[in-house]
């Protein structure tokens, strides 16, 4: 492939076929669309919370590709006391290159109350090295604990959780999520999801896999025709994604062809789990990098249809297929409709797929209209994440932003390696506004940010966020909401299996207020949010109406009327 080739992939060059956006720095253009002012602000409280981690990408000089993507990380309740605690991926130095300190690992923070967390890593079982990418938490035995999988260059790890002890017992269960080619290198997974997709009670295993690459198959690429710079995806074939079928949490068994999501043209770095259909069945919609996105739709009988194309969520508005990297699905206006946001490459601005007939067959993208398109042109998208982060009912966004190569700046002047995170308030009319530094000093430091997750860590009712970054630090960030909005926090739990009630529907009256929200892992980008409870917003009303769960493996329904506010309600199946 020719330099100049390349240099249009990477942005160095001009591409006829895309026309340019001027966007002053990173500041957003989007105009005020409503008076009201935002009460979010965040804390930055990393260092005073504990967390010490560094990610380690093993950067020598040669620039290996996955030295870009990792990492992530998120929250889970690991010891079952009522706080979520961290968990965050560490990658490696490759082999003969290691600096001589000690090998990186990655960490879990136990969560000891008012903002603090201690590292329990070793004592966890946890004092393991691999090139990791992400990871994502369920209780896929139903022995009533959180375990862990984590994906990787390489083999990925199923850590099973034995009361607080992590066992690897990844080769015995089947999950190594190696390619199925006789010889073919082990899989780069990136992204993965739990989810019960043939709804027997059991939880199955999506993971995303990247594209074939080795040390040795790696492809010196340049920016400027002098210096190797990181290699783009078109240069790699892609891989398929796996599915696993869950077997009495013994063991599991691939079914990625006959379940139908075999696709070895895929690049997948995120994937979210909804129901777009509204058929009680957990569907998946994958993000690709290059590629053209997928939406598989469940059919309730073990398999399932790609219908990207159709619904209008495989490629952009021209036909192209975009840089896609982290996912998350979120009802924007409370009326029914699913919106899917994709983060994208730089100069491609953020995906905002949103149901105009809501049987989920037929997306538009909305990102204009949203105001979100011209204030994400110029990042690099990775993890995003709907929340409702100031409690008025309405779910808003949260965007981690970094490119991948240190140098870009050299070549391109208005794009920086680093780059702030950004914050979208939902005015509730399918519009957003970008708070800008108003949401904390956070939101005006530039980063290079990977994966983002979110949780109540202080049990304040409003919703923290963790921010992970690629050869950094991660950002724990306290939401600093003041008093006045009201909520509620829902704890399910299931029958006999799937205790943590991974699929179900919960959806709260408030007035004329309706939310609903589905107990659910993946999303984001290589990171998960806290899924032992889920919090609603209710703005000004002091009263919940009516609370309705729809349960996942029975379909069955249970109904409360006039809850109060400012609760934690357990809700058993």
């Amino acid at each position: 492939m020719s330099t100049m080739a390349l240099a249009i992939m990477l942005g160095c060059g001009k591409d006829p076929s895309k026309t340019d956006v001027a966007v002053p720095g990173y500041a957003s253009a989007a105009p005020a669309i409503d008076s009201q002012q935002s009460a979010i602000v965040f804390t930055d409280i990393t260092r005073e919370a504990g967390l010490d981690f560094v990610h380690i990408s093993g950067a020598f000089g040669r620039k290996w590709m996955p030295e870009t993507l990792g990492s992530g990380g998120g929250f889970l309740d690991y010891d079952n006391d009522g706080l979520p605690d961290i968990f965050l991926v560490n990658s490696a130095y490759w082999t003969g290159h290691e600096s001589g300190s000690a090998p990186p690992v990655s960490r879990l923070y136990r969560n000891l109350g008012a903002g603090r967390f201690e590292d329990v890593s070793a004592a966890a079982g946890l004092d393991f090295t691999l090139y990791g990418m992400g990871c994502t938490f369920a209780d896929y035995d139903n022995d009533g604990d959180l375990d862990i999988y984590i994906t990787a260059v390489g083999d990925n790890k199923l850590l099973r959780n034995d009361s607080g002890i992590f066992t690897d017992v990844t080769r015995a269960a089947g999950v190594l999520g190696n390619s199925d080619v006789p010889g073919d290198a082990p899989a780069w997974s990136t992204s993965a999801a739990w989810l019960d997709y043939d709804r027997d009670g059991w939880l199955d295993l999506f993971v995303c896999n990247y594209v074939k690459w080795t040390p040795e198959t790696d492809l010196f690429t340049t920016l400027d025709g002098t210096s190797k710079s990181y290699a783009t995806p078109q240069l790699y074939q892609g891989e398929t994604s796996r599915l696993y079928r869950n077997l009495q949490g013994k063991r599991f068994v691939e079914v990625t062809q006959q379940a139908g999501v075999y696709n070895p043209e895929g690049k997948s770095l995120g994937v979210a789990v909804a129901d777009f259909n509204h058929d009680h069945w957990p569907d998946i919609i994958v993000a690709n990098d290059t590629q053209p996105n997928f939406l598989y739709l469940n059919n309730g009988d073990g398999t399932f249809s790609d219908v990207a194309l159709p619904a209008g969520v495989a490629y952009d508005e021209y036909g192209r297929a975009r840089g896609g990297m982290g996912i998350d699905v979120a009802d924007l206006r409370n009326d029914g409709n699913l919106s899917i946001a994709i983060g994208n490459f730089a100069r491609e601005p953020l995906s905002l797929y949103t149901q105009i007939r809501n049987d989920g067959l037929l997306f538009q993208d909305l990102a204009g209209s949203a105001r979100i398109t011209q204030p994400t042109v110029l990042p690099l998208t990775f993890g995003l994440l709907f929340a409702d982060l100031d409690l008025d009912g309405y779910q808003d966004l949260v965007v981690g932003n970094g490119h991948i190569e240190p140098h870009i700046n050299d070549i391109q002047q208005e794009i920086y390696y680093a780059q702030k995170p950004q914050l979208f308030r939902n005015t509730t009319r399918g519009r957003f506004v970008d708070l800008g530094k108003s949401a904390g000093p956070a939101f005006d430091e530039p980063m290079v940010a990977r994966g983002i997750a979110s949780a109540d860590i202080d049990n304040d009712g409003d919703i923290d966020l963790l921010i992970t970054t690629n050869g950094g630090t991660p950002k724990l960030l306290r939401n600093d909401l003041p008093q006045g909005p009201h909520w509620i926090k829902i704890r399910l739990v299931g029958a006999a299996l799937n205790v943590d009630a991974i699929g179900a529907a919960v959806t709260v009256w408030s007035g004329d207020l309706r939310q609903t929200r589905w107990v659910r892992t993946g999303s984001s980008y290589l990171s998960q949010s806290d899924i032992s409870t889920l919090i609603f917003g209710l703005g000004e009303h002091s009263l919940v109406d009516s609370v309705t769960v729809q349960w996942p493996i029975s379909g069955n329904i249970d109904k409360l009327k006039e809850v109060k506010s400012g609760q934690t309600l357990v809700i058993h199946e």
